[in-house]
């Protein structure tokens, strides 16, 4: 039998892909917009596929604004994108790290 996982669309390109595959942002009870680390956070999620084109688009085009239901300004796409910045960065590090 094989293992079937959610299916989620990516707000910046809309590529429809495995759940585990794309980077998830989630809007809090609060009202606060950060990045979801272990992808199940509490709160509203938007996903994006890990790569800066897509985040790119999906801040061109405000689709943070409309997936989380929220009016994000200047300043919160930044921190965004520091966070997803970082995200890749430890993603990309992890590929190189070596057994000594």
């Amino acid at each position: 039998m094989t293992t079937t996982y959610p299916q989620r669309t990516c707000i910046g390109c809309q590529e429809t892909s495995n759940k585990k595959l794309f980077v998830r942002f989630v809007r809090s009870p609060e009202g606060v917009v950060d990045y979801d680390s272990t992808g199940k956070a509490n709160g509203r999620g938007a996903y994006v596929c890990p790569q800066t084109d897509c985040f790119d688009t999906a801040c061109k085009r405000r689709a943070f604004d409309r997936a989380l239901k929220v009016s994000l300004n200047a300043d919160d796409y930044d921190r965004l994108r520091m966070q997803f910045n970082a995200h890749m960065s430890r993603v990309a590090n992890k590929g190189k790290e070596c057994d000594v």
